[in-house]
């Protein structure tokens, strides 16, 4: 379902010589394209009543846009991790894990910070089903990453 991005990512980790605005290009095709598989699936699956969709839709794109924007810093790092796998050194696996420390971190603040907004707008347990669609939909996401980042060497 995802996949797409995930092998992107995972090709794009595993090789220095691709032509560095072409996989810009690519990366932003897919993630349009799991954005709008993603904004589907969350559709079919909260079957929001109108009352509820009417503030739930604006909400979930602000808070897409600011996920979106965390997962520009994880591809960021796994562009960095790519073009350090051969030559890895101590302090540069350091940095990467800081850095990815602090986007883990980012990610769920961003969710503890929504979650109200999202409990205002549609109620707790339709803010809380939300969370958990979105969470399951980010751990696909994520195992598939992690499948297709080799282990540093």
């Amino acid at each position: 379902m995802l996949a797409a991005l995930l092998v992107a990512s995972g090709a794009m980790a595993q090789t220095t010589t691709t032509d560095q605005s072409g996989v810009d290009t690519d990366i932003a095709l897919l993630r349009s394209d799991v954005q709008a598989q993603k904004t589907d699936i969350i559709g079919k699956t909260m079957q929001l009543s109108d009352t509820d969709a009417k503030p739930f839709w604006p909400l979930y794109r602000e808070y897409s846009t600011k996920q979106q924007a965390l997962g520009d810093q994880r591809v960021a790092v796994i562009k960095d991790y790519a073009a350090q796998y051969d030559t890895l050194t101590d302090a540069q696996a350091d940095a990467l894990m800081a850095r990815m420390i602090k986007f883990n971190t980012s990610r769920n603040d961003l969710t503890a910070q929504y979650y109200p907004k999202f409990k205002k707008a549609i109620g707790a347990k339709q803010a809380a089903k939300f969370i958990q669609v979105d969470n399951r939909l980010t751990l696909l996401v994520d195992l598939q990453l992690v499948n297709s980042v080799p282990i540093i060497q």
